[in-house]
């Protein structure tokens, strides 16, 4: 892996943390459907200036965009029960838990796709598991 490779991924940890955190400020003035609205509304504008910065054309690949609007369909769902577990929760709760969303990334990857599994990857992920419990409490 690359440094490049960590830094984006570190820059992605902080935005992550640090939306999770705007988005429960939000719910406290208007209700979740509308901060829902206007979160998701400004990232897809910064997707699209990603898009034009980067002066390459878009993918259209058949499978590919099928493939990515289902993803989208699942990135809809997740985020109107996000913001509904915020109206109704603790921030540190619903976000710890939300967060373990690598835990079925991983069993499908397994499943469906035939990844390989090591001992590491059992104890990664009960330890993960057992954070979020603990958080939970």
């Amino acid at each position: 892996m690359t440094n490049a490779a960590i830094l984006f991924a570190l820059a992605a940890m902080v935005s992550w943390g640090v939306w999770a955190v705007l988005a429960d400020v939000a719910t406290r003035y208007i209700d979740p459907v509308s901060a829902m609205i206007f979160s998701y509304a400004t990232s897809v504008g910064i997707a699209l200036a990603y898009v034009y910065a980067r002066d390459q054309p878009v993918a259209t690949a058949r499978t590919g965009v099928a493939v990515a609007l289902g993803a989208g369909v699942f990135a809809g769902i997740a985020a109107v029960a996000f913001y509904a577990g915020l109206e109704r929760g603790q921030t540190s709760v619903v976000t710890t838990v939300s967060a373990l969303y690598f835990v079925v990334a991983a069993v499908i990857g397994v499943a469906v796709f035939g990844e390989t599994v090591e001992a590491t990857d059992v104890a990664g992920v009960g330890f993960a598991v057992l954070a979020v419990a603990l958080l939970a409490r």
